[in-house]
């Protein structure tokens, strides 16, 4: 026999009265199993950053009058622009803690629809940043891949895999300086496949400095890709 259609908020009233669960956020119960844990309003309360940002970095500026950082005015990264759906704090910060470091992937697909304002226009594929073997087999999933999937399926835009290999086991970037940060991962991916011409969309979950996106940039320009930006979903600050 088949069950009755039931709405997304009596299912998720359903289970959370037989397992309760808290939003991470503000403490409520969760109201909606596409955004579970978190609750509706928390989720519904990200909102894009749409303040003043420098034009190629895409990190924000105090004035609307600047066009630059003051990074990328002295040392400009290669790729061409990159752009971040939000600031990595408040409720943003916790849902990726939540997805890359407690493994809720279902929340690939609802943290892929907030990138969904990004114009591909003029994109060929979608590349995600890599983890080498040993941070794949520790976290067990590629947090960035699963996002970029997610958005290659709603952006109809082919995905490509296995051409950018992170082939160096390096440390953590938190706590280091942006020098260190670049010097860490200076020499850490490889491209090994066909990007000639291709303008490719990099994908990542979060951007502070721009070092690891930037060493990925560099590879597959080197392999002939034609130009790289950059969308993530969170923008972070080292301060």
């Amino acid at each position: 026999m088949r069950l009755p259609d039931l709405s997304s908020s009596l299912i998720s009233s359903i289970v959370n009265f037989l397992y309760p669960a808290a939003c991470p956020s503000c403490s409520n119960p969760t109201d909606n199993l596409t955004f579970a844990p978190f609750c509706s309003a928390c989720w519904g309360g990200m909102k894009h950053y749409a303040g003043p940002s420098c034009s190629i970095c895409g990190i924000p500026l105090v004035s609307t009058c600047a066009d630059r950082c003051r990074s990328c005015l002295k040392n400009p990264p290669v790729f061409s622009r990159a752009s971040s759906f939000g600031l990595y704090d408040a409720t943003l910060a916790s849902v990726v803690h939540h997805y890359k470091f407690l493994g809720i992937r279902r929340l690939a697909k609802p943290l892929a629809d907030l990138l969904m304002f990004y114009d591909t226009a003029g994109i060929d594929a979608l590349i995600s940043v890599p983890l080498s073997p040993r941070g794949l087999k520790d976290r067990g999933f590629n947090q960035a891949l699963l996002l970029a999937a997610a958005l290659s399926r709603e952006k109809r835009l082919p995905l490509v895999i296995d051409v950018l290999r992170k082939v160096a086991d390096t440390p953590p970037q938190v706590g280091l300086s942006a020098k260190e940060r670049a010097a860490n991962v200076k020499k850490a991916f490889v491209c090994t496949g066909k990007v000639s011409g291709m303008n490719i969309l990099l994908i990542d979950d979060v951007m502070t400095t721009g070092a690891t996106v930037n060493a990925c940039a560099q590879q597959l320009l080197r392999s002939g890709a034609r130009s790289i930006n950059v969308l993530t979903l969170a923008r972070a600050s080292l301060l």
